[in-house]
């Protein structure tokens, strides 16, 4: 899909063609769109398809007039259950007269950025270190969910004894990986673009690369402590559910064993043989209450070595 923007009185607006500084965002593209964009604006169409790979690194690439930027963002896949947190790829194509966004999968938080005109294709620097801002604060509030949600598997492991909590945990932390690798790679290119040796850098807009490269390393700081604490905690908690088996299998050890020795009482005046108080009236009486009283007394001796 291939939505085209500029700028009409202080609002970007839906264009069916391309003009001087225009926005061009670039969703899930065909090959045919990718060879019909290529055409158009002149540039090799590698170019597209490295951005559109979700294994593809934070890099910097310099193709004739163009610039390529490749940006790792996140984003939740509600169609996987067990890793809904997970890094794509953004390419952000700078021409002279276009900037180019491509991306797999439609990005949220860019739609919104369009919606509210927040950009100026004009200032491609400035809008492009937006870009870079939003997604900073999108790792952080991604990082922000899964705590919670660790914080709730974590009040759920104390009971539990399954591998259902544990296995959220690993997943969890699959995530955190995906998170910082992505970040580390974001922040190195940043300073490299903060350096000044590959896009023209404004002085109004170097305060904003700053701040932007602070929110990545508070990102990726928490994104290390989130995933030293599930480390921990998996290890913690596996201790844990396997203690809490060992101590369901004691107490169902002590009860086989309170419960045998009725058994092996009763198995006694079973036999097809002369037996003790065989013409007593009360023998059943007194039988059970012998099983009773042993198993009250083996009872109170587990109890009295803290056995249970």
């Amino acid at each position: 899909m291939i939505r085209i923007y500029e700028k009409v009185n202080g609002k970007l607006v839906e264009s069916q063609g391309f003009s001087q500084d225009c926005l061009i965002y670039l969703v899930s593209p065909t090959s045919a769109e990718i060879d019909d964009i290529s055409q158009k604006l002149s540039i090799d169409s590698d170019l597209i398809y490295d951005s559109l790979d979700p294994d593809e690194r934070a890099r910097i690439d310099i193709s004739g007039k163009s610039t390529l930027l490749i940006l790792k963002v996140p984003y939740r896949d509600e169609d996987d259950k067990k890793i809904p947190y997970k890094t794509a790829s953004l390419g952000i194509l700078i021409g002279s007269d276009y900037t180019l966004l491509i991306s797999k999968f439609n990005l949220e938080f860019l739609d919104i950025m369009i919606k509210r005109s927040e950009f100026n294709p004009h200032k491609k620097s400035r809008m492009i270190f937006q870009i870079f801002y939003r997604n900073a604060l999108l790792f952080l509030a991604y990082l922000k969910e899964i705590n919670k949600i660790t914080d709730r598997t974590e009040e759920r492991l104390h009971e539990s004894m399954r591998n259902n909590e544990l296995e959220t945990l690993m997943y969890l932390e699959k995530s955190l990986v995906y998170f910082t690798t992505s970040l580390r790679s974001n922040e190195i290119m940043m300073e490299k673009i903060l350096r000044g040796t590959t896009i023209e850098i404004f002085d109004a807009d170097k305060e904003l690369l700053e701040d932007t490269i602070i929110e990545y390393k508070q990102a990726l700081e928490m994104a290390n402590i989130y995933s030293d604490i599930l480390s921990g905690m998996m290890d913690a908690f596996a201790s844990v559910i396997s203690n809490n088996l060992n101590v369901v299998m004691k107490v169902l050890t002590i009860l086989t064993l309170v419960i045998q020795i009725p058994a092996i009482i009763t198995g006694f005046f079973g036999m097809n043989v002369k037996v003790p108080f065989s013409d007593n009236p009360y023998a059943f009486i007194y039988i059970i209450s012998v099983c009773v009283v042993v198993c009250v007394l083996v009872y109170f001796i587990f109890r009295n070595k803290k056995w249970m």
